[in-house]
């Protein structure tokens, strides 16, 4: 039975759906430790909950959009069986993932959000290089920057990859009080690549806090 740490509606402040409204199911545990997680509490603390009672608050929410979030929800065994329940409900399904347990267990209309691992979070060597093969028109790989150092290794993963032919999107995070945004625009413009920037949108609006 999945752990849950929270469960609340707000807007998706990241991703290419940013802005719009998202019902979040957070779940507990992570395998990785990287220097500027921002989600420490997802750890431990969670509540059991079935696979059937989170898919009624995601339809009972109202919200069209679910993402399925932590930690790292790929350690939670009913996640496939989550996912499938909520595409089954007429729901639209995110996975955001930190890119070191393998993605394919998902069903293949789940928008899947990977994150690379950069230097600076400490995490790079779990990269489960396989998860940026085969990605499709849904899927995002998530780049979190943290120096130049970082954006560079990002550029680099993009090319040894061969990302820049993918159908997925490439999206560049700063990391919230590392890198400026003005740094970071500067070097997605003077990069020659179709990555994005992204801004976390929630933390714009509300702070850096839970349940937003």
């Amino acid at each position: 039975m999945p752990k849950v740490v929270e469960c609340f509606s707000s807007l998706q402040g990241e991703s290419t759906q940013a802005g719009r409204r998202c019902f979040f199911i957070r779940l507990e545990g992570c395998n990785l430790d990287c220097s500027y997680c921002d989600t420490v509490y997802a750890r431990s603390g969670g509540v059991d909950k079935s696979v059937d009672e989170l898919v009624t608050l995601a339809v009972e929410s109202g919200v069209p959009l679910v993402e399925i979030t932590g930690g790292e929800p790929l350690l939670e065994v009913e996640l496939p069986l989550l996912c499938s329940k909520l595409l089954a409900a007429g729901l639209e399904v995110m996975v955001e993932t930190n890119g070191s347990l393998d993605v394919s267990v998902l069903p293949r209309q789940v928008r899947r959000i990977i994150d690379c691992k950069l230097p600076d979070s400490g995490m790079e060597k779990y990269n489960l290089r396989s998860n940026f093969k085969d990605l499709t028109e849904l899927d995002e790989v998530k780049f979190v920057v943290s120096s130049r150092r970082d954006f560079d290794y990002a550029m680099k993963f993009i090319e040894e990859c061969q990302l820049e032919s993918s159908p997925a999107a490439l999206l560049a995070s700063p990391v919230w009080g590392k890198v400026s945004f003005e740094e970071l625009a500067s070097w997605v413009i003077g990069a020659g690549s179709r990555l994005r920037m992204q801004l976390q949108m929630h933390k714009l609006i509300w702070g850096d806090k839970k349940g937003v």
